[in-house]
């Protein structure tokens, strides 16, 4: 048996054969050996200049492609640098592979070179051991191959997430024989033919069903057999924040999002709906009003229909009818065709579509009329209103947290064809710059534009030298009030005054940094908006350019419209449920 490789070399060529073309992170004295077995291959290395970077920005480009991002860290500081990151894509069900290099295997015990040992010696998994999928240590470089193929079956298979695999670095010189572990293609839980029959009975019988989308389903087979079944029965749609985008907001059976941020249209048809039908989804706090009945769902007397790939989340938080693990895009290809074959005609419901349509015009319009303002610095809307009509309708919006994530999520008419990418289950600000780059990256033909506030600029400042080494014309566009705004107006609302939340100079006026200049000091272009009409201006330049540019907004601080519920104002309040 020929041992004329090492563990580093046999690994690079098995990333290639899975089909791995890009790897993002930082370099350490752990995983060079790695680095330059990759530097011989085929594989595009991305330099983060910070772990947190290079986590969204693999996180981003696993969510553009369909395909696992793959992360490389070093030992201790390197890794819990990437926790952050790392949490944002398991939260959110992202398939991403973690390697990490850790401290040579024979000084085990011995408290080496930043190993992480106060409590445990060399367990440097356990830190993300409460939310990865796996966490491997390897112990032999023999192992090692084994442990890369559980690593991406672990991460594709099921509920998608994050994994970790820890790699002592003298294992990455060490000879191994030549082994092959091809990468099966893991199947998918299908659903039962008489589980589909008893579900689309449900929603035959049902007087007031209603569809509940989670972000588990894209496009394909699976989400055309959703638009068939639904305009086939005239069923309403609400959709959770991950899903924006999976039904076209034009679509005239789609209500919008329920809950915090949910219209009050919205909250009535899922309080009053007899049959629900809910599609991955795991009915988060704000989606679900804090689970409080008075509000958005009711169940009973309502029954739930729950489809999730993830066992876990079948009636978690509210009871089951019905609760089947599949894999929701064969799923509801299932219960279309049972609908149909149990009732070949069409159902339409009087005036729904009607009143979906009407209420969405309202909302829509209104955002648009007060995105006309000429008031500057802009009000939110303005920039959103500015953004809708110039950008090609393709575009793919990369939010952070606060206005840019909530205000497009509600009153942001995405174009049929445009993406929406958000932090959802960790809310992570910081998570727009870099993830943008990871987006650019893996569709380097489309525009991508990393919608963020100051605060979320300021949190991942290296992801403007990465969009520039790597040539990705992110356009980053800085809503800038000067402010963590969205907690500081949710400060001022209840404790009557905001403090903490709020940046200021050492005269006490409101500060931020000249994100146009740091865009222009690192390579990138960098435009100033001095006006409401500069916005525009400044973006029609930047898109001609086809360069990485940093777009500094003034905003005014505005609270996002929320007309639903959050348990979080009652516990200010002093009120506990």
């Amino acid at each position: 048996m020929s041992l004329d490789q090492t563990a580093a070399e046999a690994m690079v060529a098995q990333l290639e054969s899975y089909g791995v073309d890009t790897v993002f992170g930082l370099c350490g004295h752990t995983n060079i050996a790695l680095l330059d077995a990759m530097g011989r291959s085929r594989i595009r290395f991305v330099i983060a200049r910070h772990e947190q970077a290079a986590a969204h920005a693999a996180d981003g480009y696993a969510r553009a492609t369909g395909r696992p991002g793959v992360l490389l860290v070093h030992v201790g500081p390197g890794l819990t640098n990437a926790v952050t990151g790392v949490l944002t894509a398991a939260m959110d069900s992202v398939p991403l592979v973690v390697i990490a290099g850790d401290i040579p295997s024979y000084y085990h015990g011995r408290h080496p070179h930043q190993e992480v040992n106060l409590h445990a010696d060399a367990d440097q998994t356990a830190i993300y051991r409460p939310f990865v999928k796996r966490a491997w240590q390897v112990h032999r470089a023999e192992d090692l191959a084994r442990y890369t193929e559980r690593a991406f079956w672990t991460a594709t298979a099921g509920r998608p997430g994050a994994v970790l695999l820890s790699v002592p670095m003298d294992h990455f010189s060490r000879p191994v024989p030549a082994a092959a572990y091809p990468l099966a293609v893991p199947e998918r839980p299908g659903l039962p033919a008489d589980v589909a029959g008893r579900i689309a009975d449900l929603l035959i019988g049902g007087q007031r069903p209603l569809v509940y989308l989670g972000g588990g389903l894209r496009r394909g087979p699976g989400l055309d057999a959703l638009r068939r079944l639904v305009e086939h029965l005239d069923i309403p749609v609400a959709h959770s924040l991950m899903a924006k985008g999976t039904l076209p907001d034009s679509h005239p059976l789609l209500l919008g999002m329920p809950g915090f941020w949910g219209l009050e249209l919205t909250n009535r048809y899922t309080r009053e709906a007899d049959v629900v039908l809910a599609l991955a989804t795991r009915f988060a706090e704000t989606d679900a009003s804090s689970w409080d009945r008075r509000y958005t769902w009711q169940f009973p007397p309502a029954r739930l229909v729950q489809i999730d790939i993830d066992p876990a989340e079948i009636g978690r938080n509210f009871p089951v009818t019905v609760g089947a693990v599949a894999d929701v895009a064969d799923a509801v290809q299932a219960i279309e065709r049972a609908v149909v074959e149990r009732q070949p005609a069409p159902t339409r419901r009087p005036g729904l579509r009607e009143t979906i349509g009407a209420t969405r015009r309202t909302l829509f319009t209104e955002s648009r009329e007060r995105g006309a303002s000429e008031q500057f610095p802009l009000r939110p809307e303005r920039i959103l209103t500015d953004l809708r009509a110039i950008l090609p309708p393709d575009a793919v919006l990369v939010t952070d947290v606060g206005w840019n994530k909530n205000g497009v999520a509600q009153c942001y008419e995405l174009p049929d064809d445009g993406r929406f990418i958000t932090p959802g289950g960790a809310s992570t600000m910081g998570f727009g710059p870099a993830a943008a780059v990871g987006v650019q990256i893996a569709q380097p033909d489309r525009t991508v534009v990393a919608l963020i506030g100051d605060g979320g600029m300021g949190a991942q400042l290296p992801a403007v030298p990465m969009a520039v080494e790597q040539n990705a014309p992110v356009l980053f566009v800085v809503m800038n009030n000067r402010s963590h705004g969205t907690i500081s107006d949710l400060q001022a609302a209840n404790f009557g005054r905001s403090f903490g939340c709020d940046f200021a100079g050492p005269d006490g006026q409101p500060y931020s940094p000249d994100f146009a200049a740091y865009g222009r000091a690192c390579g990138a272009d960098g435009y100033s908006v001095d006006s409401a009409a500069g916005f525009g201006e400044a973006l029609r330049a930047a898109l001609a350019a086809r360069r990485p540019a940093v777009l500094d907004v003034p905003m005014v601080n505005e609270p996002v419209p929320t007309p639903g519920h959050w348990n979080i104002k009652d516990i200010y309040q002093g009120v506990f449920e």
